[in-house]
């Protein structure tokens, strides 16, 4: 077969005598993705001693970076160097692009560097791939040295620097190049304000993102535009704002495409919104485009967010061709939902069909090991990692790290950060989250501090764990010392979650009051954690008054929510409030508040076995219940023993 295709490809060249009528060849292969057929048809070329010209390299170097192929991408480079278009800005910006979709970025930098002459598509294509590379320091470094050198930027430049910006701490950063664009006329460009919302979104300022998308012209708005506000909400996992834009892209006469349903489905991720997941199903299925691969391991991704493992598994049990990415997302429902023993029976199967589990596969076990405390499961899953090419990897080293300290075995957490040649600030956060997690509350700090000592400059999350160490250690005059580091030294803008966090340390400290007067005086509205944090406080240290006021906004928020009734009953008891205990009591019964049994689970030969307070519904309860008694008895004789040894003289 592949004979013939060959034999029909030359006796199509045999009709080709100028080298206009090979790049219009060459062209066509490129126009059909059919890249291979590209470099074929230029090695043939050059055996009929054609000379290429300066757009038949650039055809040859698009399709050398399309198949990320360094091989042939270096012959081509040989043949540039000796042709007369070493020097053509075209041919070299060509050959730069190409290393860099071969992800060679180091010698695209070098060709970047030789250039005798640039122009601006030449610094956009070396920012565009430093951009997807994820180098953050030297994107910017360079989009500085264009600056400098007279080069204009324009709308590329604009939208390549501002894809770069994640994370909350780059708002004041996408707003100055947001005021840059305006600056140099480019805010007319729908591409520009499109790339806008998703910078906003991505710095959690959904608040510009939806005015710079109300801002664009309705002539120039475009599918493009309205979904890069739906995947704005997707971010924030807010489903109705996600599905009521949706009906107004719809109302406003846009069709939805691919894009559009798999922003939908990745703005459902919790068990309430369920119901919205299943509509957006039912309209993909009516797109016709519930068969894509795409789309199906989104669906599987957000059934097992929702809770809803069977409808996840019925999906994937359905396709037809499954690819990692859809196995993985099966593991990984799985792993998240506690059910270990499923996800690695998957993981086994999909070994055995041929594929082999990805780096996204192996992080998703290690998670689930780290949620269920599963310590020997987690173990086995390293060793996996180490045979199979992962030991070194930065996530996998992390997630470890994570996964141990969770298990409560914080030596081995200790083991591999200590042993890891190169540490991020995700390592360093692991560490200091895994000490205070542990109670080791003086070393979390002194890992803050000595990261702070190396140059390192903490996010948001660092400072969560911090705060945690701080809870948790009593460190109160601590913890207000490391919050004016982050809002006055780091300039991070405190989230919810650090507002709660600092809550939570006065109330903890005994400063009921104090943490009282900081709620109400917090710049948005105090969550369901929050109000449980002060409530829990006012149990330990007995503060009534203040417990009824957090429990009223508990109650108001979820009133089905049992704990928060459960709380006050314990309070009212410590306070020898008989009637408040009774009133509780009154108000659970009216309403309908259910008070599930806590669960535990212990694992036995890599099994785990869930079981409640007099669980006697194992197979081998009986035999469990002999030995917890022979283990009592044992205990009680140990105790005995000691208190004998106290008392002789």
């Amino acid at each position: 077969m592949i004979k013939e295709k060959l034999s029909l490809i030359s006796h199509q060249l045999s009709n080709l005598s100028t080298v206009t009528q090979w790049n219009y060849t060459l062209r066509e292969a490129i126009d059909q993705t059919r890249y291979q057929k590209a470099l074929f048809l230029f090695c043939q070329m050059i055996q009929k001693s054609l000379k290429p010209d300066h757009y038949t390299f650039r055809i040859v170097a698009k399709a050398c970076g399309k198949l990320n192929n360094i091989r042939h991408s270096k012959i081509i480079h040989a043949h540039i160097v000796k042709s007369p278009y070493i020097e053509d800005r075209y041919v070299q910006t060509a050959t730069m692009d190409m290393y860099i979709k071969c992800d060679q970025l180091n010698t695209a930098h070098k060709v970047f560097d030789r250039m005798p002459q640039k122009d601006t598509a030449t610094w956009n294509a070396l920012l565009s791939g430093l951009v997807q590379s994820g180098v953050v320091d030297q994107a910017l470094l360079l989009f500085k040295q264009m600056r400098i050198e007279g080069f204009q930027p324009d709308s590329v430049t604009v939208i390549g620097i501002s894809q770069l910006i994640t994370g909350r701490e780059g708002v004041g950063l996408v707003k100055a190049i947001h005021g840059f664009g305006i600056k140099i006329g480019v805010e007319v460009d729908v591409s520009v304000s499109n790339t806008r919302v998703s910078s906003y979104a991505k710095v959690t300022d959904l608040e510009s993102a939806e005015k710079v998308f109300s801002e664009i012209s309705p002539c120039f708005i475009t599918v493009v535009s309205w979904n890069s506000m739906i995947a704005g909400y997707a971010y924030f996992h807010k489903h109705m704002k996600a599905v009521s834009f949706y009906k107004k892209m719809l109302y406003a006469g846009f069709r939805p495409d691919l894009s559009t349903n798999l922003n939908l489905l990745s703005s459902i991720s919790q068990h309430g919104s369920l119901f919205s997941g299943k509509l957006i199903h039912c309209h993909g299925i009516k797109m016709g485009c519930d068969l894509d691969i795409s789309i199906c391991n989104t669906l599987i991704s957000m059934y097992s967010k929702c809770n809803d493992l069977d409808a996840a598994r019925h999906i994937f049990d359905n396709m037809l061709d499954k690819t990692c990415v859809s196995w993985t997302a099966m593991i990984g429902g799985y792993a998240e939902k506690g059910d270990l023993d499923e996800a690695l029976t998957l993981f086994d199967s999909m070994q055995a069909t041929g594929l082999k589990p990805d780096l996204v596969t192996v992080l998703n076990l290690i998670a689930g090991c780290g949620e269920m405390g599963a310590l020997e499961i987690g173990r086995w899953v390293r060793n996996f990692a180490v045979s199979n090419g992962f030991s070194s990897n930065l996530m996998v080293l992390n997630a470890l790290i994570d996964m141990y300290a969770k298990c409560g075995s914080l030596e081995e957490a200790r083991e591999i950060f200590n042993e890891m040649c190169e540490r991020t600030i995700v390592s360093w956060t692991s560490i200091i989250s895994g000490c205070a997690l542990n109670g080791e509350f003086e070393e979390a700090l002194t890992h803050f501090y000595h990261m702070l000592e190396l140059g390192l400059k903490p996010n948001h999350i660092t400072f969560l764990a911090v705060f945690q160490a701080c809870n948790h250690g009593g460190y109160v005059e601590k913890g207000w010392e490391i919050y004016d580091l982050m809002t006055k030294v780091y300039k991070i803008i405190p989230g919810l979650d650090h507002y709660s966090c600092m809550a939570d340390l006065l109330a903890r400290g005994g400063r009921i009051n104090e943490a009282l007067d900081f709620i109400q005086k917090m710049p948005m509205k105090p969550d369901f954690g929050t109000w449980s944090s002060l409530l829990s406080a006012c149990k330990i240290h007995c503060n009534v008054e203040i417990g009824e006021l957090a429990a009223h906004h508990l109650f108001e928020m979820d009133p089905q929510a049992a704990a928060p009734y459960v709380e006050m009953a314990n309070i009212y008891a410590s306070a020898g409030w008989r009637d408040g205990v009774m009133d509780v009591r009154r108000l659970m019964k009216h309403n309908q508040v259910i008070k599930y049994p806590g669960k535990s689970i212990v694992q036995v030969n890599g099994k785990s076995y869930e079981f409640t307070v007099e669980d006697r519904c194992h197979l081998n309860g009986t035999v469990v219940y002999e030995v917890l008694d022979g283990l009592g008895l044992q205990l009680k004789e140990e105790l005995d023993l000691l208190t004998l040894q106290d008392v002789l003289p």
